[in-house]
């Protein structure tokens, strides 16, 4: 397999980097695929003096460190980190900040991240901001001697917002800010935050990086090198670590990751048109659409535009939602999002619950706001379950 060494002449393209991207064949049998290595713990020599390169798998486990080198490689990053869910990666991210730090956050923020800003770090000391990331002298304004991280969703969940991601980086390194990315809903396949300015991505690794529905998982990828390895020790010391089966799996579903999100593209464009074009539909957020307010950024910084698709209806009533969710039969009412299966979701009964009720309406996400995974499934039985839902 294809070494990856910083000094290689061979310089692999994104759809050869998910299948040998930071891998090796497994050393004692020659196996192709990462075996896993159910293990917690590593014989020793002598005292503090391992056999191999592994002491403790809190701290290191083969199994992990093939998916977290696949994740560097995947996202031109210096180190991966692979954690036991979206969550625990952005956790480990915050715990480089303290008391009167100030964080910078996009407006419209997956419901887990804004609990997490707000509810649990509420009481930490370090003050959180929510500003559109579109209105860049409003985000300039809120830049002080205490503000050290930028975070941002792009595209937004549940509304599919973006931003700019190269035009916050030029802000971000002229003010000497940490700049991360939830790459989440695009999927490296379809955009390099890293490429574009950003300091560190996240994952959650649950979505389309494992593609299955199968693993809870998280990624960080982080563009330093120092900067990994300061977050890697407080990963280690803190205990978010991914399990070894759980990282095959994600690893596993990383070698087709080009495969199916093409799919879930070429099948989201088209519910969207479909969407767009019904009688009863109101408003459909998907960047790929013309008119949507920020089609021009999503051409500049994507090669596609995703599988994540959401509408109102032009009654404007919670009742049609969740008709129209309990009538689906392809389409799965079900949190989470990004596996080959569709998913159908009502964001303000769901996935965003616990963001209060007069943020949801302050940012768009009115109780009508249906969310759709849509999968990799034949297109056509796709959109034949969601005219049959509108009847």
């Amino acid at each position: 397999m294809f070494a990856q060494h910083s000094n290689s002449t061979f310089i692999m393209k994104f759809n050869t980097k998910v299948i040998h991207g930071g891998q090796h064949h497994e050393k004692v049998t020659g196996a192709v695929m990462t075996p896993v290595f159910q293990t917690s713990t590593y014989a020793q020599s002598s005292p503090g003096q391992p056999v191999g390169d592994y002491e403790y798998s809190r701290a290191a486990n083969p199994t992990r460190q093939a998916l977290e080198d696949a994740l560097a490689s995947i996202e031109n990053g210096a180190r991966g980190l692979a954690f036991a869910s979206g969550l625990a990666a952005t956790d480990c991210l915050l715990r480089l900040f303290k008391a009167g730090d100030e964080i910078i956050a996009m407006d419209d923020l997956y419901g887990g991240t804004y609990r997490l800003f707000t509810r649990l770090y509420k009481d930490s000391g370090i003050k959180f901001h929510f500003v559109d990331m579109n209105d860049l002298d409003k985000f300039q304004s809120l830049i002080n001697e205490n503000t050290k991280l930028v975070w941002v969703e792009t595209p937004t969940n549940p509304l599919m917002k973006l931003a700019d991601i190269e035009a916050i980086a030029q802000i971000t390194k002229k003010h000497n800010l940490l700049f991360a990315v939830d790459n989440t809903f695009a999927t490296p396949y379809l955009q390099k935050p890293l490429d574009l300015g950003a300091d560190i991505v996240m994952h959650s690794a649950t979505k389309y990086l494992g593609g299955h529905s199968d693993v809870i998982a998280g990624a960080l990828i982080i563009k330093d090198k120092v900067l990994g390895d300061e977050l890697h020790f407080k990963q280690f010391a803190t205990g978010g670590t991914l399990g070894p089966m759980d990282s095959y799996l994600v690893l596993r579903g990383i070698k087709t990751l080009h495969l199916r999100v093409q799919r879930h593209c070429e099948n989201g464009i088209k519910v969207a048109e479909f969407l767009s074009n019904h009688p009863e539909v109101d408003k459909v957020f998907y960047p790929g659409l013309p008119d949507h307010p920020f089609h021009d950024i999503a051409k500049k910084q994507m090669k596609s535009f995703g599988g994540m698709v959401s509408f109102t209806f032009k009654s404007g009533l919670k009742a049609d939602a969740i008709s129209f969710l309990e009538k689906l039969k392809v389409f799965t009412l079900a949190e989470s999002l990004g596996g080959v299966e569709s998913l159908a979701n009502h964001p303000a009964l769901m996935t965003h619950a616990s963001i209060p009720e007069d943020k949801r309406k302050e940012v768009g996400i009115t109780d009508d706001l249906v969310r759709l995974s849509v999968g990799v499934e034949d297109i056509d039985d796709l959109l034949a379950d969601l005219e049959q839902a509108f009847r």
